[in-house]
């Protein structure tokens, strides 16, 4: 066991002897002054694959002569490069032996016997460069440097030893030894390990999770025991990693265990159900199944159906993302013909493609799959071993629909897969369609485990809360923010009646007057770091909205909706009149924003530059349109103005969880509509109303009260600054303060603590609390957060 602020050299010598003693690698020794230290040791790679795998000297040498070509060409980005590499590392090397000759594959690593490789690992590997680098702990497979570890004392962060893995794979220190890199770790023994792999953003550093090994207290070894484990080592590189549109990512825990539980059904020849919360990566989780099953399974062909348009061509995009070649069926009778050869292993489809109508009902289905049936070519026979993952499968999948494709597709295996908790009154039907639970990740979970952020709720009651004293007071600080004292006074005069003119105004002209003073107030919001959607009942009401913006110069908002607007919808509108229709009105407003361009241009470039450039694009007003979808964009606050509940206000609150910047420490949903009825009953069981019919323990966490969770993170600020303080030996005189050294130690300490804690003005008003003193801490005594 490892003593607390024990020398970093201790913790590395104990993971040194972890590596040895319980995961048995090879010790290749200390490599601080060995020369030459390289990520592809020629030697030992030599031997495994003369010793293990029985290759020539000659094979041998083109093989190494191949990777080396790829690995030590700096000309390319180290993205590239190791994309090549990994590629040889999996599919192996082909070359020929001498000209003429058949190509044979050189396999570099054993991946169907793991524990035939030769795992081995070397400490403090000086890595020669204009500025050289000295890796803690580098694991290496058959010579090649597939593992990275930095380690912290305990005392020390281990986003530290992140930085730190993160510098070296700069160009100007040695980019080059990461260029065989699989996995890029940092560890200490209070916070356990973190992994990631090359060009991996610190936030995005995961820790792995998995309920074993239950009697290692120390969270370092537990986890380096079960992540570095040979043979799930190399399964992780090998079935886990993935090259997305520029990006390499590897799977967090989730992911592994949902898939792994997945292919022990599949192997069954069993269906069922993976609930992967939202923002969790479950399309992901979708990819790495199918690839599995490409690969594991003859004659297998893969199926993917969604309900809606955009989500079929997002799973397109997907897979296209990772080089896999899917077919996006085009209509009905293309899909038939799709399942009816044997040329396309990967296809995605709507399920709606399945019938010849909109929607089938119920009281006709006997008729509906007779009328199916007949309109099947005369030889159809769905080829190959299929399986079929739906995706969304809470909606309507369990219906009608999804009986027509039991009848086309008696056969397959049918697997769900869903970001939200099934309703009550679906999970029994849903579980007959489909299965049991494979594998499930609630919001809960996802939390804490930092792959998603946690939600701050608040209801308001727009009518009280734009009218009070208090808010007006905020709205006069803000907008005379800089001036003297004698300028507000003066200016307060002319503030007097401000209270009367908001009481005047519309409910649509109050929320948007509530919305501007968060833009004012709220830090993400005021530095343009953040963003913010506004989610109306309607395509007019929002025109509406954006209409009121824009009159009072809030200009970097736009409206995203399905409408497109077009003549025929104002045929017939006119009415002589000087007030516009509604229709007419939609029309008007919605072509003044498009200024001449296409509905769908426009959109993508607001959406962009949403993402891109919050600054610039500061709301975005929705109806149905961005809410659902793994790339729809990601915001800080959600407002509410629509009756929402059950999956569609899951998945809408779910748009501000997602991990954005640093500064974003939580979502925020604001709630004009009181969905849950907290405000007519004085009640944060979210549990209820909006919410009612899922399972209260499934929605477990989903949302907290944004006055409560802002009091709770108070007191435990103050506890923590408490405890910092107590040890400090309280001067009393001046001479004392400028005397003592500790004394600015400690305040310096504290500084960046107090820095952190950017919302906490706004908790201490919410706590009735206007100055917040650290008596421990004499010199910050009268200092006022």
């Amino acid at each position: 066991m490892s003593k607390v602020g024990q020398r970093e050299r201790l913790t590395q010598k104990r993971i040194v002897q972890l590596f040895e003693q319980q995961l048995n690698y090879r010790y290749l020794g200390d490599w601080h002054d060995r020369p030459n230290n390289s990520n592809i040791e020629t030697e030992i790679l030599s031997t495994f694959l003369r010793d293990k795998q029985g290759h020539s000297n000659s094979l041998i040498t083109k093989a190494l002569y191949e990777l080396n070509k790829v690995a030590g060409d700096q000309s390319k980005s180290l993205y590239d490069i190791n994309k090549q590499v990994y590629s040889l590392l999996r599919y192996g090397v082909n070359v020929k032996e001498e000209v003429g000759e058949n190509t044979q594959t050189v396999w570099l690593i054993d991946w169907e016997e793991p524990l035939e490789n030769d795992f081995a690992i070397a400490e403090e590997v000086t890595v020669k460069s204009d500025n050289p680098k000295r890796p803690d702990i580098v694991l290496y497979v058959n010579g090649i440097a597939i593992g990275v570890l930095e380690l912290k004392r305990s005392t020390i962060s281990v986003a530290e030893g992140i930085r730190q893995n993160l510098d070296n794979q700069k160009s100007i220190f040695i980019k080059s030894f990461f260029t065989t890199m699989q996995f890029v770790m940092a560890g200490n023994d209070t916070e356990g390990l973190r992994y990631a792999t090359i060009e991996t953003p610190e936030k995005y550093f995961l820790t792995w999770k998995e309920d074993t090994n239950s009697d290692i207290t120390d969270p370092l070894d537990k986890h380096l025991r079960q992540f570095c484990a040979k043979e799930r080592f190399l399964e992780l590189i090998h079935n886990f990693i993935v090259f997305d549109r520029g990006i390499k990512k590897v799977c967090r825990h989730n992911q592994y265990f949902g898939v792994n539980a997945a292919q022990s059904y599949l192997r069954r020849r069993e269906g069922g159900i993976i609930w992967h919360t939202q923002g969790s990566g479950k399309s992901l989780t979708m990819v790495w199944l199918t690839k599995w099953i490409r690969e594991n399974i003859t004659d297998a062909r893969v199926l993917i159906i969604t309900d809606r348009d955009e989500l079929d061509k997002q799973i397109e995009s997907v897979f296209k993302g990772v080089n896999e070649a899917i077919y996006r069926t085009t209509s009905g009778k293309d899909l038939i013909n799709k399942l009816n050869s044997t040329t396309t292993w990967l296809l995605c489809s709507l399920i709606h493609k399945f019938s010849k109508k909109d929607k089938a009902d119920d009281a006709d289905y006997n008729s509906y799959i007779e009328e199916l049936k007949r309109s099947l070519p005369s030889d159809f026979s769905a080829k190959g071993d299929i399986y079929v993952f739906v995706d969304e499968c809470h909606r309507t999948q369990s219906g009608t629909l999804h009986d027509a494709m039991k009848e086309i597709l008696p056969n397959a295996v049918f697997i769900g897969f869903t970001g939200t908790p099934l309703l009550k009154k679906d999970k029994h039907n849903s579980i007959n369609v489909f299965g049991d639970y494979i594998h499930t990740y609630t919001f809960k979970k996802a939390v804490a485990d930092q792959v998603i952020l946690d939600l701050r709720y608040e209801a308001r009651n727009v009518d009280q809360n734009i009218t009070s004293q208090t808010k007006i007071d905020q709205w006069f600080e803000a907008k005379t923010r800089g001036l003297t004292e004698h300028a507000k006074t003066q200016l307060k005069k002319r503030w007097g009646n401000l209270q009367k003119v908001l009481s005047s105004k519309s409910r649509l002209e109050k929320i948007v007057s509530d919305i501007l003073l968060d833009f004012e107030t709220k830090d993400r919001l005021q530095s343009g770091h953040g963003n913010a959607m506004l989610i109306s009942g309607s395509i007019y009401q929002a025109c509406k909205y954006y209409e009121l913006f824009q009159s009072v110069g809030f200009t970097k908002c736009a409206i995203v909706t399905s409408y497109k607007p077009s003549p025929n919808d104002i045929k017939g509108e006119s009415t002589g009149e000087e007030e516009l229709t509604e229709k007419l009105r939609q029309y008007e407003i919605y072509q003044k924003m498009l200024n001449g361009k296409a509905a769908e241009v426009f959109e993508d470039e607001v959406k962009n530059k949403f993402v891109e450039e919050p600054a610039q694009m500061k709301l975005l007003i929705v109806v149905d349109k961005l809410l659902t979808g793994f790339d729809a964009p990601s915001a800080t606050y959600l407002y509410i103005d629509k009756t929402m509940r059950d999956h569609g206000l899951f998945q809408a609150i779910c748009r501000v969880n997602r991990l954005d910047g640093e500064d974003k420490e939580y979502g925020y949903i604001i709630d004009y509509k009181d969905l849950f009825k907290s405000l007519e009953k004085s009640i944060n069981d979210y549990t209820s109303e909006a919410f009612e019919d899922y399972e209260p323990d499934d929605i477990d966490g989903l949302l907290s009260d944004r006055i409560a969770k802002g009091r709770e993170r108070l007191e435990n600020s103050r506890e923590s600054i408490k405890a910092l303080c107590e040890p400090v030996e309280q001067p009393q005189d001046t001479h004392a303060y400028t005397a003592l050294p500790a004394i600015m130690q400690y305040t310096f300490l504290l500084a960046p603590l107090l820095s952190s804690l950017s919302v906490f003005r706004m908790y201490l008003i919410a706590a009735g609390s206007a100055v917040f003193a650290i008596s421990a801490v004499p010199i910050l005594k009268t200092q006022t957060l």
